[in-house]
């Protein structure tokens, strides 16, 4: 079993940022990729951005430019900085890790972009 914890929500204004981060705990071996999902309320999950323990990183269209996701392989920790935050309904943001075909999310944390 794999522990994703997040860490980092909150309420901020638009332009502003945030710093989410996730820790993963547990038997982690064989964790490639961690990656941040986001999910509003009435919509489908969608990917943020995802990183191989190479380094590797994808980045939703939308994400582009403005956010950046690094990884600590031996802190076992993923975090994705997010600036020039834009108003949005707020949406809970998703740690993600697949591992041997399972799939393990963390709790989740809100980001709310307000006026």
């Amino acid at each position: 079993q794999v522990q994703l914890v997040e860490s980092g929500g909150g309420l901020v204004q638009p332009g502003g940022s945030l710093r989410l981060s996730c820790a993963a705990s547990g038997s982690i071996f064989g964790i490639i990729r961690m990656g941040w999902y986001r999910q509003a309320p009435g919509k489908q999950r969608e990917l943020v951005a995802r990183i191989t323990n190479g380094g590797g990183t994808n980045y939703a269209d939308s994400a582009k430019g403005r956010f950046a996701i690094s990884r600590d392989n031996a802190k076992n920790t993923v975090d994705l900085q997010m600036n020039a935050l834009k108003p949005a309904a707020p949406a809970v943001y998703y740690c993600h890790a697949p591992q041997l075909g399972k799939h393990y999310w963390g709790q989740g944390t809100q980001v709310t972009v307000f006026s």
